[in-house]
């Protein structure tokens, strides 16, 4: 992730330096040069990075699948509240 990051950092800067080159150097035109940078570097890096973040998805994606295993195998192993008051309500019917 931090990776990731750094690297639309590098793209940000990238495009405002291709865009100061173009000619928004003035103090009035700052926020144009900055707005114009963020929104070609956030497209750019749209699909640029896709490959990163999909494996990055990937990755959360399954972590998470494996504490979910993890705390299920933990239920299965403990006998809960739930199993406790379906034993009473069994003998209660015999």
């Amino acid at each position: 992730m931090i990776q990731y990051t750094l690297l639309r950092l590098l793209v940000f800067g990238a495009c405002l330096y291709v865009f100061w080159l173009l000619g928004l150097r003035s103090e009035t035109e700052l926020p144009y040069l900055v707005i114009a940078a963020a929104l070609t570097s956030m497209v750019i890096s749209y699909f640029t990075l896709r490959p990163m973040r999909e494996r990055f998805s990937a990755q959360m994606a399954h972590r998470i699948e494996e504490r979910t295993a993890a705390k299920a195998a933990r239920r299965q192993d403990e006998p809960g509240d739930e199993d406790a008051e379906d034993a009473e309500v069994d003998d209660s019917f015999r």
